[in-house]
């Protein structure tokens, strides 16, 4: 591997980790000097190093292949506590990527110049698509930022040096810089939004910074430049291939018994299915005859229960997983015979354990065709490794709500598990009429006055994992688009309606998180 030294945002050394030697390169900026190294050694590893972190840098070789198992992958790590950025990007930002968990493994584009690594392979290929700012900060946040929805995946990884310290401090961008990335990686009314909050949480709205952004061009890729890239992963994660299959219903037997019909005729059969079959009608009891009454090529675990609910239900199903794998499946979706042999050859190439499927309506067009770092999990169509679930439940605070799914795959991230999303093989959506989320229960807020805005249960699930700055950005555009959708055509009336509902949101939201 090569190694660039650093210091003062100047190159300090380039060093060939493997021959013991220093490499001779020009005088230039460090992102230029990264495309010079990478061109002299095509097929290396680069990494940059910050001179205070040097001592720390954790060279041992088997945990550089278990970090970077497959060419896609940039990996950094900013040992401090304060990031490049500074929270109020989460003005604009309200993704999982931008608010990491520095304990774990995560997905994010908050890069840092203190340590990190990338293929050479990928830099050549980005050579011509992006800037080689001066600024290296500013360099890898805005490649990391770009290329993450076009398959590079990017990484907070601690396991880059050997201890935690605080020797080094990281870099400050100005208010400037922040309206300027946000210009140059960002739809153009986010400055105006930016702007805004800036004006509404912080008192101040950086006229001359905002007016020098709008100067500044998008930065834009047509993201192909990575897709011919051959991605396979050294790391064996696949051992038995057993599989697991997590289903719960209600009220939906045809559709079931269609998808069980699909399992049944796969080219690489599951060895359990396991239903939790939910009835709240009291002294109702199963109507799931084909359970027993048809031969499947596979267990059935039945559980027939009067507690509706697909949190309980799916929690109910964990408790019962053998396999090595587990499919979380709808009851209502309909796969080809060749689904989980394609699922699992796909998983055996980037060596992920979670991971989401496409999962398309009929004659629903497909809107990503590549794998990439998922933003959410979908509970019924990811296929995840069991070892991993240990000590993870659906958030019965969800139940009957929206982001129960979503949480289940932060709670996946903060144990160090990324979420990837594979565009092949499809899962079809039949969207069946009734189901668990089509009962009405009956939710604590229901004989409210005033109805709260959001969901209290999408307000929880943003109090759970979001930033302070992402949850008052998140405010300001709920302010918005709520307008459309309501009667109140007077924006001030508008404004103390919304206020109150927020009020009202916030309220349960924090009375669920605490109870």
């Amino acid at each position: 591997m090569i190694i660039l030294y650093h210091q003062n945002n100047a190159v300090t050394q380039v060093w060939n980790d493997i021959l013991q030697e220093d490499v001779p390169v020009r005088l230039a900026s460090i992102a230029d000097t990264l495309f010079e190294v990478a061109h002299a050694f095509p097929e290396s590893l680069l990494f940059w190093c910050h001179e205070s972190q040097r001592n720390y840098f954790n060279k041992d070789s088997d945990s550089i292949a278990a970090i970077f198992h497959h060419k896609k992958i940039m990996a950094f790590y900013n040992p401090a506590k304060e990031n490049y950025f500074p929270d109020t990007i989460g003005y604009v930002d309200e993704s999982l990527f931008a608010n990491p968990n520095k304990n774990e493994k995560f997905a994010t584009w908050f890069a840092s110049a203190a340590i990190g690594g990338i293929a050479s392979e990928v830099l050549l290929r980005l050579e011509k698509e992006i800037v080689h700012d001066k600024d290296f900060n500013y360099f890898l946040h805005s490649l990391a930022k770009l290329w993450m929805p076009h398959g590079l995946l990017c990484y907070s990884e601690p396991r880059l040096l050997l201890h935690s310290n605080t020797d080094y401090k990281t870099p400050k961008a100005t208010t400037k810089t922040v309206f300027k990335f946000v210009r140059q990686h960002y739809k153009f009314r986010w400055l105006f939004l930016l702007r805004l909050n800036y004006v509404l949480y912080q008192k101040s709205g950086h006229s001359k910074a905002f007016y020098q952004s709008l100067f500044y061009s998008k930065r834009k890729t047509d993201g192909k430049a990575l897709d011919t890239l051959v991605v396979q992963s050294s790391r064996k994660i696949i051992n038995k291939a057993t599989v697991d299959v997590v289903i719960p219903t209600i009220g939906r037997e045809q559709y079931l018994h269609t998808f069980l019909s699909d399992l049944a005729v796969q080219t690489q059969l599951p060895q359990k299915v396991i239903i939790v079959e939910q009835n709240p009608a009291e002294g109702s009891q199963s109507n799931l005859d084909f359970l027993k009454n048809t031969s499947w090529p596979f267990a059935i675990s039945h559980t027939f229960t009067h507690q509706a609910g697909a949190c309980n239900a799916r929690n109910i199903a964990l408790a019962q997983i053998e396999s090595e794998w587990v499919f979380f499946a709808d009851d209502d979706i309909r796969i080809g015979e060749d689904f989980l042999e394609t699922a699992f050859s796909q998983i055996t190439k980037y060596g992920n354990e979670a991971n989401t499927l496409s999962c398309l309506q009929l004659n629903e067009k497909t809107v990503f065709d590549t794998v990439f770092q998922w933003k959410t999990f979908g509970s019924g169509c990811s296929i995840v490794k069991a070892e991993m679930l240990k000590g993870l439940q659906f958030d019965l605070s969800f139940e009957f709500g929206f982001g129960e799914d979503a949480d289940f795959g932060m709670q996946l991230r903060n144990k160090g598990y990324d979420v990837l999303y594979f565009p092949f093989p499809q899962i079809l959506h039949l969207k069946a009429p009734i189901g668990g989320f089509r009962t009405k229960p009956e939710l604590a807020w229901k004989h409210e006055k005033l109805q709260p805005k959001p969901s209290p249960t999408v307000m929880l699930y943003r109090l759970l994992h979001q930033s302070k700055t992402q949850l008052q950005g998140y405010k300001t555009v709920s302010f918005f688009k709520f307008y459309k959708h309501q009667p109140i055509r007077n924006p001030f009336r508008y404004y103390k309606n919304f206020k109150a509902k927020w009020a009202v949101s916030l309220f349960w939201a924090n009375k669920i998180k605490n109870s």
